[in-house]
Order: structure tokens, then C-alpha cells, then sequence
């Protein structure tokens, strides 16, 4: 396992960020008598650079449907298989995102409910209203479709939060119909 090095300031040009853990992905299933076994140990499938080297994403877990088909590990093949967009229509995502010092995201919107937890640094979300909040390790958003950006608050330090991202019905605000608006992040991720 590799440990974190010096922080580097700059684009992030691998998973994960230089000064940050290379943390690890524990799966369950069962053996053949029904006991619950570990999978081999890895760091999830699929990851990613994004916005020119201003974060990484490693996707930990996805799936398909809820609720979910463990039948014959159908969801490990699926989660494996298939590297997602920002959510899935009717899935989860479950997504691992370093921020390198300084950045800001785009302002964006998915249709879905995500849940945010900030496990290294600090990141600030911005609400397209102008409000915004600071979070801390163990802190926890609960963003629901709202246009949005996050801001890694050190210059030096990488920081590091794992989202959930649920799927969500169509809705409307004051007969607007809300819609999905990933602005310069549409380029970063595939529709599913």
C-alpha cells in the first residue's frame, strides 16, 4: 500500500492525489456454503482525471436498479463492467473524489440525491443562490439537485470526499421543471 508523499500543489495526475492515502475497497459476497467471504482487496474500477488535473475520481461501487440483484454477484459483474456517467438513471454511484489545492469545481446539477462526506481537508460548497458552507472531516451534505460547486479551501493540501449519488424523480419548482446542467463537466462523464 502506498503512503502519502510531500504535498504537491499543481494538476493531479493520478489516483490518488500525492499527498493523500491510497485507500482501499473491501467487498463482501458469499462462498458456496452461504458464509460471507472477502473479494480480493483493490481500489476500486474505474478512475479518472478530471477537469484538467483539478480532481481525480475513483469509482468505488455502482449499480444498476434498486433494489439491487446480488443474485450470482450480478451487481460486482455491473459495477465492474461499466464505468458510469455522473449518476445512474434508476442506480447508485458510489464515487471517491481528490481535489487538488485551490480548485474549484464547475458549477453543476445532477438529477439525483447526493450524499457528500469530506473524510480529508476542507471543501466549501457554493449554491448558484451565492451561499456557501465550509466542511470539515466527517461532515456530511445532502445535496438535493441543487446547482452547485465545491472549492478546495487549502492551497497546499489535497482534499478528499466520497459522494453517494441516488437517482431522483423529475420535479419542478414554481411549474420549472428542474434539469440536469453539468456545465464544463458534461465532457467528464458518459450518460447512463
Amino acid at each position: 500500500m502506498s503512503s502519502p508523499t510531500q504535498p504537491k500543489k499543481g494538476p493531479i495526475s493520478e489516483f490518488p492525489a500525492g499527498d493523500l492515502r491510497n485507500s482501499i475497497r473491501l467487498i463482501t459476497t458469499h462462498n458456496e456454503e452461504g458464509k460471507g467471504v472477502f473479494l480480493p482487496t483493490d481500489h476500486g474500477d474505474h478512475h479518472k482525471i478530471m477537469v484538467n488535473g483539478h480532481a481525480v475520481a475513483n469509482i468505488i461501487y455502482t449499480t444498476s436498479g434498486n433494489p439491487v440483484s446480488l443474485q450470482n454477484d450480478a451487481d460486482i459483474s455491473y459495477a465492474r463492467e461499466n464505468e458510469p456517467g455522473l449518476h445512474i438513471q434508476k442506480g447508485t454511484v458510489v464515487r471517491l473524489i481528490d481535489f487538488a489545492p485551490g480548485v474549484d469545481s464547475p458549477m453543476h446539477r445532477a438529477m439525483s440525491l447526493d450524499y457528500g462526506i469530506v473524510i480529508e481537508g476542507e471543501l466549501e460548497i457554493t449554491l448558484n443562490s451565492g451561499e456557501s458552507r465550509v466542511m470539515r472531516p466527517g461532515d456530511i451534505s445532502v445535496q438535493r439537485a441543487t446547482m452547485h460547486k465545491w472549492r478546495n479551501c487549502s492551497k497546499e493540501k489535497s482534499a478528499r470526499a466520497v459522494f453517494v449519488l441516488l437517482d431522483c424523480e423529475p420535479f419542478s419548482i414554481n411549474g420549472v421543471e428542474m434539469k440536469e446542467d453539468l456545465g464544463d463537466l458534461a465532457r467528464e462523464y458518459q450518460k447512463h
